[in-house]
């Protein structure tokens, strides 16, 4: 597992995410407000936990990455334990065209309220996701695969995918799974003591109860 704290990196990113002035803060390579607001708060991307609670963790993930496969029993822990918990999903699939197309399927379920079921069914499959084995799952998870097909081309899709990489690109992340909380990146597979100390920094350098 690789941890550092926050560094601005990639100036193209940085033009397309828009303007990101740095912050007033006495702290050490303190996150953007907009970059941090792009990265919690984007209206695409899937929250589990508390939506209005006091500290975000951000998952950069990819449904064909071992290590993203996992974590799921940790997250899932991890949420339960604290309820004040949000956890950000960033669908980053980095991997290639099959998981792009699993990303597209799993964003896409989010119009039939499957999100959860589906998402956690991709991660914990047997062999890889590809079209065949995804759709096989959506149908097992009870979603409509022509609506599923058509909501697949939703710009809001293709909105979700390109910002995860210009972000990962912007932040210089290294791949996947990546965690971000605080002002603070980890990378790799953590265990839960990780998870829950990662957390308990974002708090304290945000100042946080």
């Amino acid at each position: 597992m690789l941890t550092r704290r926050f560094i601005l990196a990639s100036a193209g990113a940085t033009a397309a995410l828009g303007a990101m002035p740095a912050i007033a803060a006495e702290r050490e390579n303190p996150m953007p407000e907009e970059l941090r607001k792009a990265l919690e708060r984007d209206p695409t991307a899937p929250v589990l936990g508390n939506g209005n609670g006091n500290i975000t963790l951000s998952e950069f993930f990819d449904y064909n990455c071992e290590y993203c496969r996992k974590m799921v029993p940790l997250m899932s822990q991890l949420v339960r334990e604290d309820p004040q918990l949000r956890l950000v999903h960033r669908e980053w699939p980095v991997f290639g065209a099959d998981s792009e197309f699993a990303t597209q399927a799993s964003l896409a379920s989010l119009k039939q309220g499957k999100y959860w079921r589906f998402h956690a069914a991709l991660l914990t499959m047997e062999g890889r996701a590809e079209e065949a084995s995804v759709m096989r799952i959506a149908r097992e998870v009870g979603l409509d695969e022509a609506r599923l097909r058509q909501d697949m081309q939703d710009e809001s899709v293709e909105r979700h995918i390109t910002t995860s990489f210009l972000l990962g690109d912007h932040m210089g992340l290294r791949g996947t799974p990546s965690f971000i909380c605080g002002d603070e990146v980890a990378f790799g597979a953590m265990d839960i003591q990780d998870l829950r100390d990662l957390v308990a920094r974002g708090r304290e350098t945000l100042g946080v109860a």
